[in-house]
C-alpha cells in the first residue's frame, strides 16, 4: 500500500434491516445514506489513525473497488475513514473514536 491509502475488506450488509422498534425496513425503501464497516486489511506508510484489524466506518458511494485473489476489497484514503470502533479491554464492548 502507498501514502495514506487504506485497503478495507467491506463486512456484509443484508438486505433487510431491522429498526429500534422491530419493523422490517426493506432493502427498496430509499432513505437517507447510510455508512457501512469495514476490516482494515492493510494500510499504507503514511496512515497513522488507523491500524491493520481496526474495524472502520466509511462512505460506500465515495470508494474504489479492487479484486484481488477473488476477495473484492475497497481502497480508500485516511480521510474518508469517519469513525474507528476499538475494542475495550474491559468489558469487551465496542467503543467509537473519531
Amino acid at each position: 500500500m502507498l501514502h495514506d491509502r487504506v485497503l478495507v475488506d467491506p463486512e456484509v450488509d443484508s438486505a433487510e434491516r431491522q429498526s429500534a422498534a422491530g419493523l422490517v425496513i426493506p432493502a427498496t425503501a430509499t432513505g437517507p445514506k447510510r455508512l457501512a464497516w469495514a476490516k482494515v486489511v492493510a494500510k499504507g506508510e503514511h496512515v497513522r489513525q488507523v491500524e491493520v484489524g481496526d474495524r472502520v466506518l466509511y462512505d460506500p458511494e465515495e470508494r474504489a473497488e479492487v479484486e484481488l485473489g477473488g476477495t473484492d476489497y475497497v481502497l480508500l484514503r485516511e480521510r474518508d475513514v469517519h469513525a474507528v470502533a476499538e475494542r475495550s479491554d474491559e468489558s469487551g464492548a465496542t467503543g467509537l473514536y473519531l
